[in-house]
């Protein structure tokens, strides 16, 4: 393919949905594969839905998943302005040109005289009100006025908007690169309000035209656009520019996790998983929302998860990086069923991604989060620890969850096992192995492993007499990673400190 381009084009009306980083991804990886580029554009013509820091949200969210555009808002390019708030002035003139050719015409009706006459709809039986051309010379519009009245009302500064005509008795046919051939009958379809009263285009003519002049190759958005699309074929072929119309692709769903209905933003909060990149801070708390990166996920493994939300390379294999995602990407591996949002699935990949990573590379991801907590340690000592645990978690946070031992005293001791394991007269025992390891000059693991076993041969004891009891004086429970490892990586005065914590605990 040559000359390809791509663009996500979001509304900046709140926190992307994962939703849109997976359409915004599979824009990206085409246009990696050919060569192309890979377009930001906001849609920010509904001013009334404008919510501040949702574009910066949006531009931090497709950073965080290594999604880069090459042109947009803070990226350059040779297209712009990329905001269509930006554009304002040039959608009005194809508006008119739309109205001059007879394919679009003013329309008068106030809000009340809408809500009439859908009422009145409804009591005739038609229970689904439409502005279509059955309806329109029923309703105060330039094509049911005379042109005096039309023109003293344009002269007035009357409110109108602009709405699309839409020819009756056609079939309108989109060539959709994953559905195949998809055809609308013309007269199933309504007028759209292609400009609003405000002057703001709708999404239906900015899309049109922004697409012709950034010169777009190709359109890859969710299938709730689908049915627009037969709008959007004629608005080409109105203002003359069928002949470099994109290719269309409309991506399939993403299903809830139980496979029934739409992925929505409430399920998160419903769910308790994350259905965002990155958490959303709101007034309201019901629209607060925590993110992927704040659950503790690697951005290449929600992208990896992502992929195969819909797609799939036909191949066993599952772990890309987004490189590798680009070159095996193609729209005809596309499904056109919806894709279930499996958790468990997201976590797995997590968990390949945590492990396969250096424990430099964690230790670098997780120090901000753990100075949040207050923890200051080593990038040494913190890559220590992810080296213990990177084989035990799930998430980043878990290495502080569930490893809270290694940066903090033990908070409380498994009482359940220290009823079982610990016997009160060999109290003098292990004050005997604290000072047999307080006496090691090398306190690595080698050498810890070696006293206690040279201590347990010493007094006929097994290693269900000792390693629990030495588990819970370091971590408080007997689930964890090797114990020696744990004892080389606290060092010989925090070992000390905590085997004679529990010794005050258990034989004050």
């Amino acid at each position: 393919m040559q000359n390809i381009r791509l663009r996500f084009a979001p509304s900046p009306t709140g926190a992307l949905h994962i939703g849109g980083v997976r359409t915004a991804l599979y824009n990206y990886l085409l246009a990696r594969k050919h060569g192309g580029t890979f377009i930001l554009r906001i849609e920010d013509t509904d001013q009334n839905r404008y919510v501040p820091g949702a574009e910066q949200y949006i531009v931090d969210a497709l950073k965080w998943c290594g999604i880069e555009p090459d042109e947009g808002p803070g990226y350059g390019g040779t297209y712009g302005p990329y905001r269509q708030s930006e554009r304002k002035d040039l959608y009005g003139q194809y508006a008119l040109q739309l109205i001059e050719n007879g394919h679009a015409y003013y329309a008068f009706d106030t809000p009340e005289e809408l809500d009439a006459r859908r009422l009145a709809e409804k009591e005739a039986g038609n229970h689904t009100f439409k502005y279509d051309g059955k309806i329109r010379m029923k309703m105060r519009n330039s094509l049911s006025m005379e042109k005096s009245d039309v023109s003293a009302l344009l002269a007035s500064g009357a409110d109108y908007t602009v709405r699309l005509k839409v020819p009756s008795g056609e079939t309108v046919t989109v060539q959709d690169q994953i559905r195949g051939e998809v055809s609308f009958q013309s007269d199933e379809l309504d007028d759209k309000v292609i400009l609003k009263g405000d002057g703001m285009p709708t999404y239906h003519l900015a899309n049109i035209v922004d697409d012709h002049l950034m010169e777009i190759t190709h359109v890859i958005r969710g299938e709730e656009w689908l049915p627009s699309t037969a709008h959007h074929v004629l608005l080409y072929r109105f203002l003359g520019w069928e002949s470099s119309m994109p290719e269309f692709a409309h991506l399939p769903l993403i299903l809830k996790p139980s496979g029934n209905g739409k992925l929505s933003k409430r399920d998160g909060a419903k769910l308790g998983i994350p259905v965002f990149p990155l958490s959303w801070e709101s007034d309201v708390v019901e629209d607060s929302f925590i993110g992927f990166r704040e659950f503790g996920f690697d951005p290449a493994a929600v992208t990896n998860f992502l992929a195969f939300l819909g797609w799939n390379p036909g191949t066993e294999q599952e772990i890309f990086s987004l490189e590798a995602l680009s070159q095996a990407f193609s729209l005809d591996k596309v499904s056109k069923s919806g894709a279930r949002f499996d958790f468990d699935k997201a976590k797995w990949f997590n968990q390949q991604y945590i492990q396969a990573a250096s424990n430099e590379k964690l230790a670098e991801v997780i120090q901000p989060i753990a100075a949040e907590r207050g923890y200051v340690v080593s990038n040494q000592f913190m890559a220590g620890v992810c080296g213990l645990l990177k084989e035990r978690v799930t998430f980043y946070t878990d290495i502080l969850n569930d490893g809270y031992y290694f940066f903090e005293s033990v908070k409380e001791y498994d009482e359940k096992t220290l009823s079982k394991k610990w016997k009160p007269e060999r109290a003098p025992l292990f004050e005997t192995l604290r000072s047999d390891l307080n006496a090691l000059p090398d306190y690595s693991a080698a050498a810890t492993e070696g006293v206690v076993k040279s201590f347990m041969a010493a007094n006929e004891l097994g290693f269900g007499d000792v390693l629990p009891i030495l588990r819970i004086a370091l971590s408080g429970t007997t689930k964890g990673p090797g114990v020696f490892e744990m004892m080389e990586l606290l060092g010989k005065e925090e070992i000390d400190k905590r085997i004679s914590d529990l010794l005050h605990q258990v034989a004050p």
